[in-house]
């Protein structure tokens, strides 16, 4: 008996202190915070051809870029220029966030990845589907999210 009633002392006081647990808190996300249809906004400023149009949403200072070819940018103004370059290169591009995007919020700083669709046309005539990886940092700065890191790569086939 004395064996019980101390089995159920310790279960009560173990159920009583787990009550004091500490919760996991909520995550939440900042108004304004980058979401697909962000990320999406962006690819449609891509699919523009005009890289100019995307000045806007990246941080001007020294952050490394990684695109599809060369290996990486030091910083907007190379990106920009060599993307120009290779824009030069299609009539048509179509970029569209697929339905894998996960995006986290922590502070004045959001990280993204996600597997972005390309469809496009060469001023050579040719077709190209191509399935591509997007990550990209986000910076909250003066109010506004800019994007200090971004690695778009293709996997080998």
């Amino acid at each position: 008996m004395y064996k019980r009633v101390l089995v159920i002392l310790i279960c009560v006081f173990a159920l009583s202190v787990s009550g004091f647990a500490k919760k996991p808190k909520k995550k939440v996300v900042p108004p304004g915070a980058p979401d697909k249809a962000y990320l999406q906004k962006l690819m449609d400023g891509w699919s523009s051809l005009d890289p100019s149009k995307m000045a806007e949403y990246y941080d001007q200072g020294v952050y490394t870029f990684f695109d599809i070819a060369p290996l990486k940018y030091a910083n907007w103004v190379e990106y920009q220029a060599g993307a120009t370059e290779l824009l030069k290169g299609y009539k048509k591009l179509k970029l569209t966030v697929n339905d894998d995007a996960q995006i986290h919020t922590d502070g004045n700083l959001t990280w993204t990845v996600a597997t972005v669709k390309e469809d496009g046309l060469t001023t050579a005539g040719k077709h190209e589907l191509a399935t591509l990886r997007w990550t990209v940092i986000f910076e909250k700065q003066a109010g506004k999210w800019m994007i200090v890191h971004e690695h778009t790569s293709e996997p080998l086939q």
